[in-house]
């Protein structure tokens, strides 16, 4: 039997101390209905900024750790992890999980799983958007859906799985295996059209049964300890009154828009768009491996975007995730007068040597600094290269929300055209290094 003490009807998983707020008000909410609730976050969020003191690095990983804990326990939560991830200021997921250890957290995750047995896991949708963006955030839903997937399997991590062979086992867990009934994504993306209808919504205006606030005011007061990360922010509210409170929260809709939730997998049935705990019932699941669905059928001759956004498409396809909705063309928001990179695979499954053309289309003041023209690549070889852009500024002065512009890259082969790359850009003043 699992040991009460930590056994979880949802488990959250999130990158950085104050991710947490993307669900809070729907946590609040679940507590009022006698859920259980675990947290677990992938770094201590040291690479941020800290607006409360003088602390960097480290000890401010150890400093947002404790304001981490402090604003869950606010909440009534006091099962709280921390993985062993080092904050990583990137929108590329690959180098997240490359600098949190990848295998080491995910072995990490999988342990919890296991002791917290959830019913749910609720994390940050993986893949691209243009948004926030973050590659620590991508990580975290890419390594709570491995979890999913693995930590009902007895042959993954078996030494979790194995019984004790000495009275004090230093090595082997006596943990057992758990298959988690549901997953459900949040994104961090500014477009949310098409996350609509692909999970439940949640009102955070309704009054909490317990405390008799709204939702969103449980989760503004659960972010007042969250000092280093928002300090001028919550002086500002420790002036207000609670009609002064209300007026900014309703005036800025992030903190009193619905939640919205993208239903990954349900291993029980139900609706997309019902509760998230439709379906569920108490006990254990019989594991089953997921399906994966077939690899595309592509031409002997092809040229593909690489990086993020070939990992995406096989890792939906890997997971069972083909459903999840992803940007098309793929997209990404970048800081101007910085180099956009365009990785690429060139796939050539013929017989022999060919010679490949890359040429890309540009909006005006784009220029290409190196990857175009022509180049060979050997028979049965996979090739990697890369298209870098210089983007042109934004002025400071800029108050128009940027439309994002389209970027095209051509391939030919012998005069033959190999199909075309096409990438959404937003130009804006300030965004996280690609």
């Amino acid at each position: 039997m699992p040991d009460e003490r930590y056994k979880a009807d949802i488990l959250l998983v999130v990158a950085h101390p104050d991710d947490e707020g993307a669900a809070t008000p729907y946590l609040a909410r679940a507590l009022d209905e006698h859920k259980r609730v675990a947290v677990v976050f992938g770094t201590r969020g040291s690479s941020g900024a800290n607006e409360a003191g003088a602390e960097q690095a480290a000890a401010l990983g150890e400093v947002r750790e404790m304001e981490a804990r402090n604003a869950l326990t606010t909440l009534g939560i006091t099962n709280v992890w921390f993985l062993a991830g080092k904050d990583t200021a990137s929108q590329n997921v690959l180098q997240s999980l490359a600098n949190w250890d990848h295998g080491e957290s995910l072995e990490q995750l999988v342990r919890l799983v296991r002791l917290t047995r959830p019913e749910v896991i609720l994390t940050f949708l993986p893949g691209t958007f243009i948004g926030e963006d973050h590659g620590d955030h991508q990580a975290s839903g890419v390594l709570a859906t491995e979890a999913f997937d693995l930590a009902g399997d007895p042959a993954s991590f078996p030494e979790q799985v194995a019984g004790p062979s000495k009275r004090l086992e230093p090595l082997l867990e006596n943990l057992r295996p758990w298959q988690t009934k549901k997953i459900y994504y949040f994104p961090d993306a500014d477009r949310e059209g098409i996350f609509r209808g692909k999970g439940p919504e949640y009102s955070v205006k309704e009054i909490s049964k317990s405390s008799k606030l709204p939702y969103w005011r449980i989760a503004l007061d659960s972010f007042r300890a969250h000092q280093t990360q928002a300090k001028s922010f919550l002086d500002r509210l420790a002036q207000m009154d609670e009609a002064q409170i209300e007026k900014m929260a309703t005036s800025d809709s992030f903190w009193t828009e619905a939640l919205h939730f993208v239903l990954g997998k349900s291993l029980v049935g139900g609706s997309v768009t019902g509760d998230i705990f439709e379906g569920l019932t108490p006990g254990a699941l019989a594991f089953a491996r997921p399906e994966v669905s077939p690899e595309p059928v592509r031409p002997e001759l092809s040229v593909e975007l690489a990086g993020p956004y070939s990992f995406y498409a096989e890792f939906r396809r890997a997971h069972g995730l083909t459903h999840l909705p992803h940007p098309e063309p793929p997209e990404i928001a970048l800081e101007g007068s910085t180099t956009m990179v365009i990785p690429l695979w060139v796939r050539n499954r013929t017989s022999k040597m060919q010679e490949i053309s890359l040429a890309a289309s540009l909006p005006a003041g784009w220029t290409v600094e190196s990857g175009s023209g022509k180049f060979t690549v050997a028979a049965k070889q996979v090739a990697a290269t890369r298209m870098e852009i210089l983007l042109p500024g934004v002025p400071e002065n800029e108050t128009k929300k940027p439309e994002p512009q389209e970027v095209t890259v051509r391939a030919d082969s012998n005069g033959q055209n190999l199909g075309e790359i096409k990438l959404r850009v937003e130009l804006r003043k300030r965004a996280l290094p690609q």
